[in-house]
């Protein structure tokens, strides 16, 4: 079994409790047992979301929620407006026109965030925008989006508003009711740290009206079908689910509970806070600018001279601590540091042990020990 630290945005490590729910026997996926779990779990789902909407949980990665999403309410035409700073904006943009519809695109340079106003403006200009596509936490760049206050401009449109929080859900604030959010996405195997495989969705009534007047193009994502088997008694699926990965899921779910969300949240603005705080210590770059900055993926500038295989090679083959490079045109450019799910300190100093000796080995003058300090005052109390 290979132990290497994954410090990657996503998958990320999986607690020993949620492996175990795996292992449990698997039951009749039309039986009341299950449906007791699969009520439960999408109950948490929706409690987590922020919500009083239901949420379905799908078989398949967060990209199956993003694609259930524009697929039930998408026909031939339908003008959405995405908002594309990354790799996961550029999909939403694919799946848009994957599916007939005239994508708008509002082109964000890699490491900035969208400025809401420029999407007030294209509202304003384009009074047919069916839809308005952001993802909130853009992994490929490290950069979080003002979700809220778009949520804000979009109050007064009909466009409905979609967000991907596939990277930020249980590691950032997301309120989907109160930040009026009419479809939402999440997948398992990052802030909520489920094993990989599984996406959960929640509509907003608005959502729903768009839905039940559009004919689906997709079978197994027709979000008409989850909702009536998830109102059936016992509450259903409507194809096969992976029995083992709901188990997963709600116990993920019920560790998030006993952590509490605020408290998640805030571990996770602490391990963002110490990541960047040993990035500077080192004499490194962050990508993008601190106060867009992620709470969940830190992105990187790779340092002078060095290539990715060299420094993320070493990290990985000598040091088994495996970060995640660049996409696209980033590739080569940066590499990324993964701090969600259940990450703590414990992992970030080994992360930065390692990493500065990675840098020794390559070259740098590094001082032994500056980015382990960095990280240890920046979750030690002041006072001490």
């Amino acid at each position: 079994m290979d132990e290497t630290l994954l410090m990657i945005p996503g998958p990320t490590r999986v607690a020993p409790r949620v492996l175990k729910a795996m292992s449990e026997n698997i039951v009749n996926h039309r039986s009341a047992i299950f449906g007791q779990i699969l009520s439960e779990t999408t109950q948490i789902m929706s409690d987590v979301f922020r919500t009083n909407n239901q949420s379905y949980l799908i078989t398949g990665s967060g990209t199956a929620a993003m694609e259930a999403a524009l697929v039930n309410i998408l026909e031939k035409g339908d003008k959405v407006l995405n908002i594309v700073g990354g790799k996961f904006g550029q999909r939403f943009m694919q799946i848009t026109e994957a599916h007939r519809g005239t994508s708008l695109p509002l082109e964000v340079e890699w490491g900035h965030a969208v400025n809401p106003d420029e999407v007030g403006f294209l509202l304003e200009e384009h009074d047919d925008i069916k839809a308005v596509t952001v993802v909130h936490n853009e992994t490929s760049t490290g950069v979080v989006n003002p979700i809220q206050q778009l949520g804000k401009i979009l109050r007064g449109y009909d466009a409905l508003y979609v967000v991907d929080t596939v990277s930020s859900l249980g590691g950032d604030h997301v309120e989907v009711d109160d930040y009026g959010i009419d479809i939402c996405v999440t997948g398992s195997q990052k802030c909520l740290a489920a094993p990989p495989g599984m996406a959960g969705i929640t509509l907003s009534k608005d959502a729903w009206d768009v839905v039940n007047k559009t004919d689906s193009a997709s079978y197994y994502l027709n979000l008409k079908k989850y909702r009536k088997s998830g109102d059936a008694e016992p509450p259903e699926t409507p194809y096969t689910p992976s029995v083992s990965l709901m188990y997963a899921m709600h116990e993920a779910l019920k560790v998030i509970v006993e952590e509490g969300l605020k408290n998640r949240v805030n571990r996770h603005k602490l391990a963002a806070e110490a990541t960047r705080n040993g990035i500077k210590a080192l004499n490194l770059e962050l990508f993008p600018k601190e106060e867009v900055s992620s709470t969940t993926v830190t992105a990187v500038r790779m340092p002078e001279g060095v290539t990715d295989g060299e420094f993320r090679g070493t990290m990985r083959k000598k040091y088994r601590v495996e970060l995640a490079g660049g996409q696209d045109h980033l590739k080569g450019n940066i590499f990324r540091i993964g701090h969600m799910g259940n990450i703590t300190h414990r992992e970030l100093i080994t992360t930065f042990s390692a990493m500065e000796m990675t840098l020794r080995e390559l070259g740098f003058e590094v001082e032994m020990g500056e980015g382990v300090a960095a990280i240890a005052d920046t979750y030690l109390p002041e006072d001490l």
